[in-house]
């Protein structure tokens, strides 16, 4: 597991990430369906953003059931400024219970 404090510029993160989202909720009629990402407490209180860096990864660490979405990383700061988190967890797999 790698911890990321929030950073755009952090050159160890992969240009694409796999993010675990909630179950989508239908759009209104023409429009796409919208999901939440899933954020996570830590046990110091902090707020993690669970990213993954391959399908595969994702999978592995959730469940073959987990619903995710790719995000480019040069879009964390759109999605930090809709969902706030203290860092970035990558790769790392959840709890037995936690899976899909």
């Amino acid at each position: 597991m790698h911890v990321y404090v929030v950073s755009v510029t952090n050159p160890s993160l992969p240009p694409v990430l796999f993010l675990p989202t909630g179950t989508p909720v239908p759009g209104e009629a023409g429009t796409s369906a919208e999901a939440s990402i899933e954020l996570r407490n830590t046990p110091d209180g902090s707020i993690a953003l669970v990213a993954f860096s391959t399908l595969d990864q994702l999978v592995e660490c959730c469940g073959e059931n987990q619903h995710w979405v790719r995000v480019s990383t040069e879009h964390l700061p759109k999605l930090h400024a809709r969902q706030h988190y203290d860092l970035i967890m990558l790769d790392s797999p959840l709890p037995e219970g936690l899976r899909h």
